[in-house]
This record gives structure tokens, C-alpha cells and sequence, in this order.
């Protein structure tokens, strides 16, 4: 399977049609998964600025095609990419994305500046 890995930064952008929300076309909606950790935070956010959560939740599930479980595999994987990733200041949200991506092989979508500068050995797209 040819999948796309949705950081929460790209999901928020696309629900809220922030800046860069336009670069997430079809082809990559079609393709989209994201961690439940991802999933989480967006949900939080969401509710936190008073979505309501069925609604929100809805919304979420809506553009990804899967739900991936956060494995012990990506939690190993989260773990180790403190080394890579600490000087960037990146969560445990941050690297379960990208332990996901890393997993499954394929290129990840964020809004995160920062991730340009990550060498993780998967393709890391930018969308703003």
C-alpha cells in the first residue's frame, strides 16, 4: 500500500483551511493514515476550541483512510528518534508520526517548519 502519513499540524490545517491546507490534494487524502496519537491530539485541540467532540471526531476520521494503533514497533521507534530529533524540540506527538511513517515506509505531511532540517529516512513534506 502506498501510504501518506498525516502529522496533526497538517490535519488541523486542512480542517481549519489554514495556509498549505491546499497542498494536501487528493491523490494524498486518498492515501492518508495517521497514528491515534496524532488523532488524539487533534481531537484535543479541536475540543479545547470548543468543537463539539462527536462532530470534531467525525471531522477527523473523515480524511484519513486509516486509524493506525500506536505498536510497541513505533513506540521503539518514537523512542530512538530522540537522538535525531532533540535539538529540534519535537513531542512524543512529533515522533509518533514520524515513527509511523518510518514504519510503513512512506512520506509524511506536516505544517512543521522545522522537520525540513530531519534526515529520519523518509521523505518529509512541508505543506506551508
Amino acid at each position: 500500500m502506498n501510504e501518506a502519513v498525516l502529522d496533526a499540524s497538517a490535519i488541523l490545517a486542512y480542517i481549519q483551511q489554514e495556509r498549505g491546507a491546499e497542498n494536501l490534494t487528493e491523490d494524498i487524502l486518498d492515501r492518508a493514515v495517521a497514528s491515534t496519537v496524532n488523532l488524539a491530539e487533534v481531537q484535543s485541540k479541536l475540543v479545547k476550541k470548543g468543537h463539539d467532540p462527536e462532530d470534531a471526531w467525525e471531522e477527523i476520521l473523515s480524511l484519513v483512510n486509516a486509524e493506525e494503533p500506536f505498536t510497541s514497533e513505533h513506540a521503539r521507534i518514537a523512542g530512538d528518534l530522540i537522538a535525531a530529533t532533540e535539538k529540534y524540540g519535537l513531542s512524543l506527538g512529533d515522533r509518533s508520526c514520524l515513527a509511523l511513517a518510518i514504519a510503513l515506509k512512506a512520506p509524511v505531511y506536516t505544517t512543521e517548519q522545522l522537520w525540513r532540517n530531519l534526515k529520519v529516512g523518509v521523505p518529509i513534506h512541508v505543506i506551508r
